[in-house]
């Protein structure tokens, strides 16, 4: 086909997941039910957080907006998923593909910031559990947040200009259930090599030093607990960090699969079936892991629908504030 600049391209066809016609009625609603799992699950994880005062701290900040993140993951790349499965219809406009790829680089980035602030944030309550409270203020947590959106954004921003510059024939398939930025990059008329040197160098460049900020964390905390070992602060250890490196593993455990061990003779269908378990199941899975690991999401929940059933007490009780006071919890 004749090749076109981005303004005469109006629609792409997404080929979407490889399913036999006569399934797609069971992954439709298998797919569904994922969907609305990782919706109400991050929704209560930030209503937990917002509701219960215990977990009014560093680390919970952090996953209040990791939830909201994966949330939003989720509403960029599975509704138009469904949408297709359930209509046939599989093309997307030419503007909707481009914003569909710009938020999910902006909302994938930030998870990889947000995941090596809450490395930091471990760090710190292990490490340096006297001076927790005045290391990880309120006020640096604020701003780890803020810089992980401004740097996501524009990560994103600058491969979504470059990728606006190329030039797609009419009627363009792209062998993915949604925009992704390198299924975008095969599927383009034009030299991409500018778009691969900036994929290798600021991309790579991003995720060695996410990566360097988790591992790093990671290595201090296990020689600071070597130095004096014993099974109570190996467990204590564990219990504070065993949440965040699950998700950890699970997150860059299914990119590498995606993007790192992927290679040009591996078939297509093995890459969708490894960006499902990136962009649906991972977001699904990570309210279970914080909720079912951890003591004080267990204690949150209880309490959240224990105050359902019984009429609650706005009572002032000036122990238990002391108590807060007092006794600033530096470890989660």
């Amino acid at each position: 086909m004749r090749p076109e600049n981005h303004s005469s391209v109006s629609q792409f066809l997404l080929l979407g997941l490889p399913i036999r016609p006569e399934q797609q009625g069971v992954f439709f609603a298998l797919f569904l039910g994922m969907y609305l799992t990782t919706v109400l699950g991050n929704l209560l994880i930030m209503l937990l957080i917002r509701l219960d005062s215990r977990l009014h701290t560093p680390m919970y900040f952090f996953l209040s907006h990791l939830a909201l993140t994966d949330l939003f993951t989720s509403f960029d790349t599975v509704p138009k998923m469904l949408i297709n499965m359930c209509t046939q219809d599989q093309f997307i406009s030419y503007a909707g593909c481009i914003s569909q790829m710009y938020f999910f680089m902006h909302f994938s980035c930030i998870d990889s910031f947000l995941l090596a602030a809450m490395a930091y944030d471990r760090y710190v309550a292990i490490c340096h559990p006297l001076h927790y409270t005045t290391i990880m203020r309120e006020e640096l947590c604020i701003i780890l947040v803020a810089v992980s959106w401004f740097l996501s954004g524009a990560h994103s921003l600058l491969h979504t200009l470059l990728v606006d510059q190329l030039s797609f024939s009419a009627g363009t398939i792209i062998p993915h259930f949604f925009c992704d930025l390198a299924a975008m990059l095969k599927s383009s008329c034009s030299d991409t090599s500018l778009n691969e040197l900036l994929i290798c160098t600021e991309g790579g460049l991003t995720i060695i030093l996410q990566l360097t900020a988790i591992l790093g964390s990671y290595i201090r905390m296990a020689v600071t607990i070597l130095r004096a070992p014993s099974i109570k602060r190996i467990s204590k250890a564990l219990s504070t960090c065993g949440s965040h490196l699950s998700v950890v593993f699970l997150y860059y455990g299914t990119i590498a699969s995606v993007y790192m061990f992927s290679s040009p003779g591996k078939s297509k269908d093995k890459d969708i079936i490894a960006s499902v378990m990136y962009v649906v199941v991972t977001p699904m899975l990570n309210p279970f892991i914080y909720s079912l690991r951890n003591k004080d999401m267990k204690h949150a929940l209880q309490k959240f629908i224990g105050a359902k059933d019984t009429p609650r007490c706005h009572c002032f009780n000036p122990a238990v504030l002391g108590s807060h006071r007092d006794h600033p919890r530096s470890l989660s």
